[in-house]
């Protein structure tokens, strides 16, 4: 884990945090049931992205259990309008991340939340109910996989360095890719949450998504945080609203905003 800009802002609240991974499971086993059963119709979003009931209904869920117990915090999700509260904390729902996975019956799509509060980013669960997988990571409290610690891996130079992406079709050029497989990175496509769980948990090394939306990338600001590894924007701010992502250890991650940075 890591300290937050001094030891003025104190961790998370373990209750809050059980809480955040509990209804987020319970969404899982929600979209599991529709993945399981195939039976929902695609439709598309006026941006061209797919959406099931399946994620209207993970979404309600998680809307309803958040609303029943915290009413006064506000709530943003990928499937409905902002609800805003009084609190000054916010949920930010992404009720199955990887859609497209979900809708082709390729069991790595996840559901996300992320909780933010008066100091900033809490909490961040991913989890992957095909594989049995939860990740989550509340400020303060470290990074944990199914309970047990986990973290960033410690690789140090990008020859050798794993590091995925959503896909190809994202990038608007490919120089960046080209750059890095000259150094003899080995790059894969496994995205969306499931790319942003292998790097929480060392399997790979680093994400670089050039299109991302804020609920993709919420949980992950704590999550890469407290598994040790730094998370920023292509321009090295922490932030996710600015429709691009990088985490990294913090040996790695300079490395790669610098190629980032040579223009994509």
């Amino acid at each position: 884990m890591i300290e937050y800009l001094g030891n003025e802002i104190p961790p998370i609240d373990q209750k809050l945090l059980n809480f955040a991974v509990s209804i987020t499971r319970k969404a899982g086993r929600l979209s599991h049931k529709w993945f399981k059963n195939k039976k929902f119709e695609v439709k598309y979003k006026s941006d061209g992205s797919p959406v099931t009931m399946a994620d209207q209904a993970a979404e309600k869920l998680l809307r309803k259990l958040i609303t029943d117990t915290y009413p006064e915090d506000s709530i943003i999700g990928e499937e409905e309008a902002n609800v805003m509260g009084s609190s000054g904390r916010t949920w930010i729902i992404d009720p199955i991340d990887g859609t497209q996975s979900f809708i082709r019956g390729v069991p790595l799509y996840g559901n996300l939340l992320a909780f933010n509060d008066n100091y900033g980013p809490a909490i961040g669960v991913i989890n992957l109910p095909e594989l049995n997988e939860c990740i989550w990571a509340g400020r303060g409290q470290g990074c944990f996989i199914n309970g047990k610690p986990t973290q960033i891996s410690n690789k140090a130079e990008l020859s050798g360095a794993c590091v995925v992406t959503s896909g190809v079709d994202y990038w608007p050029s490919t120089d960046v890719l080209n750059r890095l497989s000259k150094e003899n990175t080995i790059i894969r496509t496994w995205g969306d949450a499931y790319g942003w769980a292998l790097v929480a948990t060392g399997r790979a090394d680093a994400v670089i998504d050039p299109v991302v939306n804020e609920w993709d990338v919420a949980p992950m600001i704590t999550i890469i945080n407290e598994s040790g590894g730094m998370f920023t924007d292509f321009t090295g701010k922490i932030q996710t609203n600015t429709g691009t992502a990088l985490a990294a250890n913090p040996k790695l991650h300079p490395i790669l905003l610098k190629i980032i940075d040579q223009r994509l």
